[in-house]
């Protein structure tokens, strides 16, 4: 079986004993589902956060939100869906919007509002 890039090539950044906030590995690169920090914001206000803590990523692993490929997206409640979609959309680079999926579940805490994971190209 042939790689594209050895295994040694895998580099995470920001890790710790449970889960890696981005694993970059040949030319991609893998964001996990990141939250707010403050969680006392709206919807509106955690996407903002989400959605910064996530480019300030991309940046580090050497790429940006031009490069996303696919985007995750969970809401605490599809009530959520309209401010977090005019915070999203006017995030996205026009002409170069990811495959993307949203849905409504449980999150980890219940002030949490938005969780956002991606994977993007390097």
């Amino acid at each position: 079986m042939s790689r594209s890039a050895p295994l040694s090539s895998i580099t995470r950044l920001d890790q710790n004993t449970r889960r890696a906030r981005a694993v970059v590995h040949g030319q991609t690169v893998y964001l996990a589902g990141h939250t707010a920090a403050d969680r006392s914001q709206d919807a509106a206000g955690q996407t903002r956060q989400v959605l910064q803590a996530l480019e300030d990523l991309l940046a580090q692993a050497g790429s940006d939100k031009r490069h996303l490929l696919d985007v995750t997206i969970w809401l605490s409640s599809m009530d959520d869906f309209e401010a977090m979609n005019r915070v999203y959309d006017a995030w996205i680079v026009p002409g170069h919007a990811p495959a993307r999926r949203c849905a409504a579940m449980m999150l980890a805490a219940p002030e949490i509002r938005v969780e956002i994971s991606a994977i993007a190209a390097v």
